[in-house]
């Protein structure tokens, strides 16, 4: 899979609603989109799976490939920000319409170097998020606003559980 620049940059202020607001059905032809800032620590990977969770639920994103795919997927960009930034503050952006899911994650741009797959030695521990992001993902890429504006890494899912389940196999 090859990574590209997204679509359009996260948005550049959190919306105030909290994930779950929108306990309605994702309307035919429709994207809506909720963001969340979270503190720069490990357990913030757990609140962002829940936020998300949440708002999967109000948005009736019942397929639960897509489900679990989509929480690998924020699980690892929240994480890379955690480890490799030094950011006080980390926004996720999560988007839906009737065919795609797209999970944005925008740190301060305090890390060196763009964030890239990297092959590892079957004994390493860690190193693999960005591979396992590509293996789920439809595309994915990274926005990079500069120094003193952060960085974006985006990826976009299938709301569909065999585009998901064949990805992932493809890779196994």
């Amino acid at each position: 899979m090859e990574s590209v620049t997204p679509p359009a940059p996260l948005r550049t202020e959190a919306t105030e609603g909290r994930p779950g607001d929108l306990a309605e059905a994702l309307p035919e032809g429709a994207e809506v989109c909720v963001s969340f800032a979270l503190a720069p620590r490990p357990g913030s990977v757990a609140q962002a799976r829940r936020l998300m969770r949440t708002q999967l639920d109000g948005w009736a994103v019942r397929d639960d490939d897509a489900c679990d795919a989509a929480a690998l997927v924020l699980s690892e960009l929240v994480t890379n920000a955690v480890v490799h930034t030094a950011s006080r503050r980390i926004i996720c952006e999560l988007c839906a319409d009737s065919e795609k899911l797209r999970i944005a994650v925008r740190d301060e741009g305090c890390g060196s170097g763009m964030p890239r797959p990297v092959h590892r030695g079957a004994d390493d521990e860690h190193g693999r998020g960005l591979l396992l992001v590509d293996a789920v993902s439809s595309a994915w890429g990274v926005h990079d606003a500069g120094p003193d504006f952060g960085r974006t890494v985006w990826a976009e899912l299938r709301r569909t559980t065999s585009s998901v389940t064949t990805a992932a196999a493809a890779y196994a």
